[in-house]
C-alpha cells in the first residue's frame, strides 16, 4: 500500500539555494495540486476508525483520508477524490472497504488494498456528517444536514429508506450490533431510533438540554449512550427507550464516545482536552487520560480492546494502552486552522500559528517536517513575525498578549500584556529594535524589543485593528481595521498622517512594497487596493476573488503581489498593470495567510483546512508568465 494515489510532477529542483531540495517525508508530496511542491500538515481531523483486522487506522481529514499502519504509525496512503475533504470514515466488517463522507453531499467507497475509489453515492440533499457500515457490511447509514438518515444498499448503491423525524441537523449515526436498529444524534436535542428493515421509528429519546453530538451502542446491543453539548453522557435502554443514568465529569462538551469490545468500558472525548474511561456497570469514571492540549474530537478502540486511539485539535493522534492508560505513540502534523505563516530570514524555517491548540509550530524546510513547538499562549495565535536576524519570533494571540521568543531555546523572552483584547497582528521594524501590534481593543501599540517596554499607543481606529506593518525605512506605520479604513502613522512622533478609506468592509491585511512607495491592502469586500504612500491616492483596485481577501504580500522585487482568500484560492497579480497572472487552487478551506520565501522562489499559503501548501514559482515558466517575476 506504500504508494502515491496521484502521480505528481514536481517542477523545479530547489526550494532555497543554500539547502537541499528533497523533503525527507514522501507524504508531504502526496496528492498535491498543480503547481505545488509540498504540503506541511495533514489537515484537520474529523473522525478516526480502526480497521476490524487491527492493521490500519483511517483518519478523515480536511484534505482526504489518511491511512496509517496501526502498529508502526507509518503513513501508508492518502485517499483523495475530486472533493477531498472527509468528515466521516468507517471500515467494512472485513476491513477490505472504506466508506467516507466527503465534500458536500457525497459518500465514497474505497478499496483499502489499492486505494482506488470504487463507487460514489449521491442522494443526500445537504452536507453528510456521518456514515457507517452495518455489522454485516451490506448496508450503509448516513445522516445529513437535511435532518434525515439514509440507508443504502452497498452492492447497488441504491437508497433503501429515508428516515425522518428529526427537526434539526442529523449529526451522528450508529447501527446496533445485530444490525436491526439504527440510532441518530441530532441538534434538536433528541436521539431517534428506527427499525432498519422497515424504516419505521422505534423510540425518541429525550432528556438532553442541548444538541446531541454522538451516539454509540454497547457491544451486547442492550444499551445506547449519547453525548451532548450539555456536557453530559446519557445511557438508555435500547429495548424500551428508558433513560438509565447520566454520566457527568467532563468540564466541557463531550464530542465523541466509544465502547470497548467487551462492553465493560466506555471512553469519552471532550472539549476539555481529556479522555475519560467509565465503568459501564457502575457509571463511574475510573481513569482520565491527559496529554492532549486541545479538544478531543475522535476516538476508537482496536478490535482486541488493547488500544485506544484519539484525535485532537492540537494536531496529534495518540495511541493509548486501554488497560493502563499509558500513551503508546503520538502521530503528529494534523493541524487545525492555520491562521498565519512566516519564513525565517534565511528561509530554513517556516513558522505557523492559529491552531486551536494555541501552539506555534516550526517546520524544517529541508526535511518538510515539524521540528519544534512553542507552547505558552492560552488563545489562538493570529500573527507571527521573525525579527531581521531570525533569532527572535513575535506572536500575537487571542489571549490578549504578545510573546517574544528565543528561537534557539524555544523560551519566552517577554510576555507583553498592555492590550485589553485579542491581539491580531505583530510586525518588527527593519532594524529589529521596535515591534508594532494591533488589537481588537482598537489600538496600535509600539514596543521596545530590547526591554519589552511599551513606547506609544496610537488611537484613531474605532474597531479592531486586523493588520499592522512598518514601512521598509521604519518611518511610517500602516494599520488596517475592522472599521474599513487604513491609517498611516508617523513612527517617530506617533502622529496620524492620513486615512485611506476606499474599502467597503473590514481590512484584513496591509503590506508595503519593498521600496516603500506603494501600500497594498486586502479586504472583506473581496478586493485588493494599491495605494501611493506619499499622496494616499488609490492606484489600482484588483478584483477577481469571490470572497474575503485575508492576506496580501509583495514579492522581493515588488513587481508581483500574492493574495489569499476565503474563496480557497491564491492569486498572483502584476503590480504595475493590476493584471491577474495566475490562480493556484488546491486548498479546501479559507486561505488566511500567504508569504514569499526570502529568495522569491516559493510561496507558502496557510489555510483553515489545517495545511500549508508550498507553491513552486518556477512552475510558472511553463505557463509563459515567469518573465513577470
Amino acid at each position: 500500500m506504500k504508494k502515491l494515489l496521484f502521480s505528481v510532477f514536481i517542477f523545479g529542483l530547489s526550494i532555497f539555494p543554500l539547502i537541499p531540495n528533497t523533503f525527507a517525508q514522501d507524504y508531504t508530496q502526496w496528492g498535491l495540486p498543480d503547481g505545488a511542491k509540498a504540503r506541511l500538515g495533514k489537515g484537520k481531523i474529523s473522525e478516526i476508525a480502526y480497521s476490524p483486522d487491527g492493521k490500519h487506522i483511517a483518519v478523515a481529514s480536511s484534505i482526504g483520508i489518511w491511512i496509517y499502519d496501526a502498529q508502526t504509525g507509518e503513513e501508508l496512503d492518502l485517499l483523495r477524490g475530486e472533493t477531498p475533504a472527509a468528515r466521516s470514515v468507517c471500515f467494512s466488517p472485513d476491513s477490505s472497504t472504506l466508506v467516507s463522507a466527503i465534500g458536500f453531499k457525497t459518500i465514497s467507497l474505497w478499496d483499502v488494498r489499492t486505494g482506488t475509489q470504487l463507487r460514489t453515492l449521491i442522494g443526500d440533499t445537504r452536507a453528510v456528517f456521518s456514515v457507517v457500515f452495518s455489522p454485516d457490511g451490506k448496508t450503509l447509514a448516513s445522516c445529513s444536514d437535511d435532518n434525515t438518515v439514509r440507508l443504502w444498499d452497498v452492492r447497488t448503491g441504491k437508497t433503501l429508506h429515508i428516515l425522518t423525524g428529526h427537526t434539526d441537523r442529523a449529526w451522528k449515526v450508529a447501527f446496533s450490533p445485530d444490525g436491526s436498529k439504527v440510532a441518530c444524534a441530532s441538534w434538536d436535542t433528541t436521539v431517534r431510533m428506527w427499525d432498519v428493515r422497515t424504516g419505521k421509528p422505534l423510540h425518541t429519546l429525550k432528556g438532553h438540554t442541548k444538541s446531541v453530538r454522538c451516539v454509540a451502542f454497547s457491544p451486547d446491543g442492550k444499551t445506547l449512550v449519547s453525548a451532548s453539548y450539555d456536557e453530559t453522557v446519557r445511557m438508555w435502554n435500547v429495548s424500551t427507550g428508558e433513560h438509565l443514568q447520566t454520566l457527568k465529569a467532563h468540564t466541557d462538551l463531550v464530542w465523541e464516545l466509544a465502547f470497548s469490545p467487551d462492553g465493560k468500558t466506555l471512553a469519552s472525548g471532550s472539549f476539555d482536552s481529556t479522555i475519560r474511561l467509565w465503568d459501564v456497570k457502575t457509571g463511574r469514571s475510573f481513569r482520565t487520560l491527559t496529554g492532549h492540549t486541545s479538544r478531543v474530537i475522535a476516538l476508537d478502540f482496536s478490535t482486541d480492546g488493547k488500544t485506544l486511539v484519539s484525535g485532537s485539535y492540537d494536531g496529534t493522534i495518540r495511541l493509548w494502552n486501554a488497560e493502563t492508560g499509558a500513551r503508546i505513540k503520538t502521530l503528529t502534523e494534523h493541524l487545525d486552522f492555520v491562521w498565519t505563516v512566516a519564513f525565517s530570514p534565511n528561509g530554513n524555517t517556516l513558522a505557523t500559528g492559529g491552531s486551536r491548540g494555541t501552539r506555534i509550530r516550526l517546520w524544517d524546510m529541508q526535511k518538510g517536517t515539524l521540528y519544534q513547538e512553542l507552547p505558552g499562549h492560552a488563545g489562538r495565535v493570529d500573527s507571527i513575525a521573525f525579527n531581521p536576524d531570525g533569532k527572535m519570533l513575535a506572536s500575537a494571540s487571542h489571549d490578549d498578549t504578545i510573546r517574544l521568543w528565543d528561537i534557539k531555546t524555544g523560551t519566552t523572552i517577554f510576555n507583553l500584556t498592555e492590550h485589553t483584547d485579542a491581539v491580531l497582528s505583530v510586525a518588527f521594524s527593519s532594524d529589529g529594535k521596535s515591534l508594532v501590534s494591533g488589537s481588537w481593543d482598537t489600538t496600535v501599540r509600539l514596543w521596545d524589543v530590547k526591554t519589552g517596554a511599551p513606547i506609544k499607543s496610537l488611537r484613531r481606529h474605532i474597531s479592531g485593528v486586523m493588520s499592522v506593518v512598518f514601512s521598509p525605512d521604519g518611518k511610517i506605520l500602516a494599520s488596517g481595521s475592522r472599521d474599513n479604513t487604513v491609517h498611516l502613522w508617523d513612527v517617530h512622533i506617533g502622529e496620524h498622517i492620513r486615512t485611506l478609506g476606499d474599502h467597503s468592509n473590514w481590512v484584513y491585511s496591509v503590506v508595503f512594497s519593498p521600496d516603500g512607495k506603494t501600500l497594498a491592502s486586502s479586504s472583506e469586500d473581496n478586493t485588493i487596493i494599491l495605494w501611493h504612500v506619499q499622496t494616499g491616492r488609490s492606484l489600482q483596485i484588483l478584483r477577481g476573488h469571490t470572497n474575503d481577501v485575508r492576506s496580501v504580500i509583495f514579492n522581493q522585487n515588488g513587481n508581483i503581489i500574492a493574495s489569499g482568500s476565503r474563496d480557497t484560492t491564491v492569486r498572483l497579480w502584476h503590480v504595475q498593470t493590476g493584471t491577474h497572472l495566475w490562480t493556484f487552487t488546491g486548498h479546501t478551506d479559507a486561505i488566511n495567510s500567504v508569504v514569499f520565501s526570502p529568495d522569491g522562489k516559493t510561496l507558502a499559503s496557510g489555510s483553515f483546512d489545517g495545511t500549508v501548501l508550498l507553491w513552486e514559482l518556477d512552475y510558472l515558466k511553463e505557463k509563459g508568465i515567469y518573465g513577470a517575476f
